[in-house]
């Protein structure tokens, strides 16, 4: 296998690692997210219990496709909601290290995309 091949498969089952384990945590309510989410939209409550299985629910569905079929409009996607979701720690009121260690949940599918190359046209947006 050549050396590219290898590094995408490393990112692409990392990448895999963390939005499974974001997503079954998010679907099973961690209370810290629900405290960060509150921060971030002041949404509390049943809403933000159904937000957060929606949520969660989707980043299964990123690691998923990240192993199957990592397009562009997702990696695009993950590496933006990694940033977001790193953010949302020192707005919670984590220390700012909290965010800068969540680097690689950016860092994991940017790179990713630009093995995968950026997007020309519209239809290299889902490909």
């Amino acid at each position: 296998m050549h050396n590219a091949k290898i590094i995408e498969w490393i990112l692409r089952v990392s990448m895999f690692g963390e939005f499974l384990g974001h997503g079954i945590f998010a679907i099973q309510l961690k209370k810290r997210f629900l405290e960060m989410l509150a921060a971030m939209t002041g949404i509390t409550g049943d809403l933000a219990n159904t937000l957060m299985k929606t949520v969660g629910t989707i980043d299964v569905i990123v690691a998923v496709l990240a192993i199957i079929k990592p397009i562009r409009i997702i990696l695009i996607y993950a590496s933006i909601w990694g940033f977001l979701t790193a953010l949302a720690r020192p707005i919670a009121g984590d220390p700012i290290w909290d965010f800068v260690e969540r680097w690689a949940n950016v860092g994991v599918p940017l790179a990713l995309l630009f093995l995968r190359g950026l997007p020309k046209n519209g239809k290299e947006w889902f490909s």
